[in-house]
């Protein structure tokens, strides 16, 4: 990332909070991690321009990832016993520190300009993974637009389809809180106004610079982590020093709203602040000192109003612990992966056993709603 000019990065990706600066810094932090993955760029350029680009990363990849709970332990015995057929060396484009792909274009270019770009992209990732002796190469977490315009030709070039874990957001178009809470249901707004009144005393404050709790951070998201009750592998590891680094490279763009009860941190947000949209980056907590004062439905409230006072209509609160972000009035935006492996025979099967490989099939928040739908 450093090798690229971050101005004609971010042209290509305008207004993004993970901008240049942001996946230089994740990219800063995983090198220096030990972590098994490494970060790296796509960039395509036209008589000197920079005209499209994408973040791209390698890791060996298990592909028992997606299966979680009973399932897991299956996979586990299959990578304990047979490695070799469990995990397999990727090059995937997106971010490990990215809910979508990132894939962007010059605002410039025309409708077949853009697919001209996107082919030279894709033909270089086929290139390097050819090049690395790479089994898969996969297109990580397109949302539906860039879906649209790429699904076509990741097709006809024989990629397999999986459904991603969808990302959820909260549309505001809402004067104040009490609009808000007024378009929930009558039992979530009394769930909402209980445990916001037995949360006792919280104090809430917005940072940008988190200079002296860095390490503190780093602990709390980990807590979180190992309750979470959901492994993803190296997907959902961050690398050590990642929180300062972000607080450093972003400044106003990256707010930690801290949850402080008398002089001890319960609970931190990251939140990347754009000009309409609010992402939810991570979430820690210590437990059980959350659970005893309702500190996710603090943090959630906290959030929202945040977004209101400034006018932001959008609050993107990411992938995962679905159950209460549907309650609280979200919606889920789909997302796919485009996976390929260089051997044909293996590639045949894959394409046909993606319908059950995706990643939202074994999401328990999302298996319950899928059933209430269907109810």
């Amino acid at each position: 990332m450093a090798a690229i000019d971050p101005a004609a990065w971010d042209a290509c990706l305008p207004g993004e909070a993970e901008c240049h600066v942001y996946y230089s810094a994740c990219e800063a932090a995983a090198a220096s991690s030990g972590i098994g993955l490494r970060m790296a760029a796509i960039v395509v350029e036209t008589q000197g321009e920079v005209v499209g680009v994408a973040p791209f990363f390698r890791l060996d990849y298990r592909l028992d990832t997606p299966l979680q709970g009973r399932l897991r332990g299956l996979g586990d015995a299959l990578f304990r016993h047979l490695p070799g057929l469990v995990v397999l060396k990727a090059l995937c484009v997106g971010s490990p520190y990215g809910e979508r792909c990132h894939l962007g274009f010059s605002p410039r270019l025309d409708a077949a300009g853009r697919a001209d770009t996107f082919q030279k992209l894709a033909e270089t990732l086929q290139r390097q993974a050819a090049t690395e002796g790479a089994h898969l190469v996969v297109w990580k977490d397109l949302a539906p637009e860039p879906e649209r315009e790429a699904g076509a030709f990741l097709s006809r070039a024989g990629f397999a389809r999986l459904a991603s874990l969808p990302v959820a957001v909260l549309d505001l178009p809402f004067r104040d809180e009490a609009t808000y809470l007024a378009s929930l249901s009558a039992a979530t707004r009394k769930d909402i106004r209980r445990k916001l009144a037995k949360a006792g005393d919280v104090r809430i404050e917005f940072r940008t610079d988190i200079a002296g709790l860095e390490q503190e951070i780093d602990a709390l998201y980990e807590s979180t982590r190992a309750q979470s009750g959901l492994d993803y592998g190296e997907l959902e590891l961050l690398p050590p020093g990642y929180f300062a680094g972000i607080s450093q490279a972003l400044g106003e763009r990256a707010v930690f709203a801290l949850y402080w009860i008398g002089g001890e941190l319960a609970a931190f947000n990251l939140l990347l602040v754009e000009t309409e949209r609010v992402i939810d980056k991570f979430l820690g907590m210590r437990y059980p000192l959350a659970r005893e004062h309702n500190l996710y439905v603090v943090s959630w409230m906290a959030n929202v109003r945040f977004c209101l006072e400034r006018g932001i209509r959008l609050f993107q609160s990411g992938q995962t612990a679905y159950a209460s972000k549907l309650r609280f009035g979200s919606r889920l935006v789909p997302s796919a992966i485009h996976v390929r492996h260089r051997r044909a025979p293996l590639q045949w099967a894959l394409r046909r056993l993606s319908p059950w490989l995706g990643f939202d099939r074994f999401d328990p928040d999302l298996a319950e709603h899928a059933g209430k739908k269907a109810a």
